[in-house]
């Protein structure tokens, strides 16, 4: 039972099989509020343990299980787990530097474009996103008809895709790569199937894609 658990923790579309910098804040904070979780409901069952044990003469005591134990406590937790939350949230955010490369993803029913800068105009390329690895990239994120959500579990979070609204998500790769991307909102009967590759280039085979020889 155990490797039944771990094993359904990888795989394409793992986001706690991380592969990048942005992905590895997601899954922390996934086990942080796994662990937060644990702890209330350990703290309820234990109080309503003591609660059968105890039986009406614990009815004097009430105030403290329920004051301090019942609502202090879980209190402490969740404010310790959102302020974490946000703290990280912070980190994930899209913020303006030197190195990011900028890049134009486009969901479609039921496809995704990417349009980026190369070295002798812009590269299209469909359903397949090039990325440099170890490298910011900033992905302007669009639709061309109804809402789609742009999401590659291994390097960072999702985000809608809006018509007539841009939005920008920042992922990341470690290391050289193919990465599994999928539409994580309904966008009609063939929504299973669009999905779309991030292939993060070493540095040498990212100069080449940019030159068009890849």
């Amino acid at each position: 039972m155990p490797a039944l658990i771990v094993g359904g923790c990888g795989g394409p579309l793992s986001t706690l099989d991380v592969a990048g910098p942005a992905a590895g804040h997601i899954a922390t904070l996934w086990w942080v509020m796994l662990g937060g979780s644990a702890l209330l409901t350990l703290l309820t069952l234990g109080l309503l343990a003591l609660a059968f044990r105890r039986g009406p003469r614990g009815a004097r005591n009430s105030r403290l299980w329920i004051g301090w134990l019942g609502l202090a406590m879980p209190s402490v937790i969740l404010i310790a787990l959102l302020g974490y939350a946000l703290m990280l949230g912070e980190r994930t955010i899209a913020r303006p530097s030197s190195n990011v490369v900028t890049v134009e993803a486009t969901g479609h029913q039921w496809y995704w474009t990417f349009r980026q800068p190369g070295a002798n105009g812009t590269i299209a390329t469909r359903n397949i996103l090039h990325i440099p690895a170890g490298q910011p990239v900033d992905v302007r994120i669009a639709s061309a008809d109804v809402i789609h959500s742009f999401w590659v579990p291994r390097l960072g979070g999702k985000m809608d895709a809006i018509p007539g609204l841009t939005n920008i998500l920042r992922i990341e790769a470690s290391d050289p790569g193919l990465f599994e991307g999928q539409c994580a909102e309904f966008c009609g009967l063939n929504h299973t199937a669009n999905r779309f590759q991030v292939m993060a280039h070493d540095a040498e085979s990212w100069a080449a894609f940019q030159r068009g020889e890849e």
